[in-house]
């Protein structure tokens, strides 16, 4: 009884709160996404609404049993539930079931399970129990490894299953590092990269390698104070670019255009390097490697974006960037999902009043586009309650993370907000084709047991972890 008592004092009902109120929101959306006159009862269970019902009653059933275990158990077993999670990953890579070209699903009856939703709470935990042991540090190469492998290796096997959307989101967990020491620098460089990857797909190879050999300027002198090493390195990729931009015009030369700018910045990158090396200047070492990753992972789009990526991801980045439109095939999907927004207004239609649902013009509505049933039937409002409400239990859960004493759940907190972050962001942003579709749900909305289930026991855990906080050793 004493036990109950405290753990009723402890909790922080204000998530609680928010959390079941998105989940019922959640629930009336889905009744709006799929209603017809021929299933209008919303206990119905043979339709989708009534089966999420049935999911929401497990969800709460599952909350509770996480709030009267013992906490220990989270931290206790966190190498147990990842060992085991990998282990259903590579299952499921086996055995699964391919639903719309992934093979991420494990039949269970009637039923299917996604492994990839639970192996975000199992991922985050063994990363909580990893870093959060006495003597660990992010500052060493090691220390990297052993926690980069933690987080992306589950990411890994979900790409091998071809669930790009899922395994994107443990890109996410960048953010618990940085939150743990990983330097600012670092965090930008990889924001760079990935910028890098984007212009690479728009602009030519020449126009980006005149781009790099112009920062490259910036890291030498503005930050590194090194003119002369800039001048020379300059100096090398002129001249090489001079030798091979006349042999191809003298000698006849068979050297494409983009090589003549390509292999002289390679060239200088390797003089520096070898001149960094010689005279251990680590600032013209470290700028010289920042130009090399750079140029090499814009050579590499290509290759990636054409052999790594599927068709349909190719086709909706391009479309996102504007490089080629198709309204009826690949963009069909977000350009229908803008229209149901739009058509929404301010205050919306109303309640199972959305033309754009009723006559099925958005495919998969009540999962990765459920967002367009929000903004067509409660308009503009209703959308910024939902983002707000979203916002509110973030910023809630931020600060739950943050005033835990102990290192490990902190860790679990901050993976808990990182994954969410970029659930909601993601969702939200390919609906009103912001960013690419990737189809990963809108936590508590989107239709589908294992995802509710999966957040579900993310935020309990995390709501134990803290009502548990007054008796943790700091």
């Amino acid at each position: 009884m004493e036990r109950r008592s405290k753990l009723l004092s402890n909790l922080d009902w204000t998530t609680v709160f928010i959390y079941i109120l998105l989940v019922l929101m959640g629930w009336l959306n889905i009744y709006a996404a799929v209603y017809s006159d021929e299933h209008s009862s919303i206990f119905d269970f043979s339709q989708r609404y009534g089966k999420q019902l049935i999911w929401i009653g497990f969800a709460f059933l599952l909350a509770i049993i996480v709030l009267f275990s013992d906490a220990r158990i989270y931290s206790g077993f966190a190498y147990v539930f990842y060992i085991l999670i990998i282990l259903a990953l590579f299952a499921t890579l086996m055995f699964g079931k391919v639903v719309n070209a992934s093979k991420s699903w494990i039949q269970v009856g009637s039923f299917a399970i996604q492994p990839a939703e639970f192996a975000k709470i199992a991922t985050i935990l063994a990363l909580a129990k990893v870093m959060g042991r006495y003597n660990f540090k992010l500052n060493s190469f090691k220390s990297y490894v052993v926690a980069g492998f933690i987080a992306f290796f589950p990411a890994l096997i979900i790409l091998m299953q071809n669930d790009m959307g899922s395994a994107l989101v443990f890109g996410s967990l960048i953010i618990v590092f940085f939150r743990e020491g990983l330097p600012g620098w670092l965090l930008a460089f990889f924001a760079f990269l990935v910028m890098l990857f984007i212009f690479t797909l728009v602009f030519s190879t020449s126009a980006i390698m005149v781009t790099l050999l112009l920062l490259a300027g910036i890291v030498f002198v503005v930050i590194g104070g090194k003119l002369k090493a800039y001048a020379r390195l300059l100096g090398i990729v002129l001249g090489v670019g001079v030798v091979l931009y006349f042999g191809s015009q003298i000698f006849s030369w068979k050297i494409p255009f983009n090589y003549i700018f390509i292999i002289p910045i390679l060239v200088g990158i390797v003089a520096a390097l070898i001149k960094a090396i010689a005279s251990r200047s680590r600032i013209v070492f470290y700028s010289a490697l920042f130009l090399l990753v750079s140029v090499g992972l814009s050579l590499s789009t290509d290759y990636v974006f054409e052999h790594v990526l599927d068709v349909h991801h190719q086709k909706r980045i391009n479309d996102l960037l504007g490089i080629e439109s198709d309204p009826l095939g690949w963009g069909y999907n977000v350009n229908q999902s803008k229209i149901a927004i739009g058509s929404g207004g301010f205050l919306g239609k109303g309640y199972l009043q959305g033309t754009q649902t009723k006559f099925n013009f958005v495919p998969e509505q009540s999962t990765d586009f459920i967002f367009c049933t929000v903004g067509e039937e409660w308009g503009f409002i209703g959308s910024f309650v939902v983002i707000l409400l979203f916002a509110i239990l973030l910023l809630r859960l931020l600060k739950i993370a943050e005033r835990q004493r102990e290192t490990f759940s902190r860790i679990y907190g901050y993976g808990v907000v990182s994954i969410m972050f970029f659930h909601v962001a993601i969702n939200i942003g390919m609906t009103i084709g912001l960013v690419p579709v990737i189809g990963i749900p809108l936590p508590f909305f989107s239709y589908g047991g294992s995802s509710l289930w999966s957040f579900t026991l993310m935020v309990f855990i995390l709501l134990k972890l803290d009502s548990d906080r007054y008796g943790a050793l700091g």
